[in-house]
């Protein structure tokens, strides 16, 4: 089995659409989602249908936990919160549920999915050094646990009592060891890399493998302006911040 593991779409379509068409090619034959389809970018209905149709394991993002319910989103990054209440006028009230029953974390086969992290997941914590993985991996019940939120692919490794971590493209998942993998994002890279990103676990050879991969970024940030969102959201996708 080979699982496509991809998060923070944030209705870009565009990239969304190379991401599907690398997953066939590679030959993937499950696909999970890591939350946050939807926020940010222009496309949010098409995206959401789009993972609708996989009937795959999916997990709550904030940005769907927002769109989905009618919060006051006073102290929300404003150009977010702009994102949010344009996304809840063009979402239907059955797509809407879908965003609220989401859960916040789930097992798939010998591996856990979560969108932010599993000590707290209902409080969007961001992950970034080894002491944010530290208290991740004093809840992680199974051997490799895959997460987004931060937009940025890094990797997490528990063994002989330390915590390692940095980028990666491969790694080998082995024995005794715990793995908390941040697949990236497809819809709005933030480590500098404006190419979209998604991981391919390969079940049974316990390798996991980052896929970066061009797109057409002018036609989603025409997109973005077209729809009257704020122009750093735009801008933003051509320097992958």
């Amino acid at each position: 089995m080979k699982f496509a593991i991809f998060g923070d779409i944030h209705a870009n379509l565009e990239a969304f659409e190379v991401v599907l068409a690398d997953m066939e090619e590679q030959g993937v034959t499950h696909q999970v989602c890591l939350g946050d389809i939807v926020g940010y970018n222009a496309n949010p209905s098409e995206c959401l249908e789009i993972v609708r149709r996989f009937d795959c394991p999916v997990v709550r993002g904030n940005h769907d936990h927002y769109v989905g319910f009618d919060m006051d989103l006073t102290g929300f990054q404003p150009h977010a919160a702009l994102a949010v209440d344009w996304t809840r006028q063009r979402l239907s009230e059955d797509q809407r549920e879908y965003l609220r029953d989401l859960p916040y974390s789930k097992r798939v086969e010998d591996f856990t999915i979560v969108h932010s992290t599993l000590d707290s997941p209902e409080n969007w914590g961001y992950t970034f050094d080894k002491f944010d993985a530290e208290a991740n991996f004093n809840y992680q019940r199974t051997a490799v646990c895959f997460f987004g939120h931060t937009h940025v692919p890094l990797a997490f490794e528990l063994g002989d009592n330390k915590i390692r971590h940095g980028l990666y493209s491969k790694i080998r998942v082995q024995s005794g060891r715990k793995y908390f993998i941040n697949v990236g994002s497809v819809g709005q890279p933030r480590d500098g890399d404006p190419k979209c990103a998604y991981v391919i676990y390969d079940f049974h050879n316990k390798l996991i493998e980052l896929r970066r991969l061009d797109y057409d970024i002018d036609a989603a940030a025409k997109k973005i302006l077209a729809a009257g969102l704020p122009e750093k959201l735009a801008e933003r996708l051509k320097v992958g911040r």
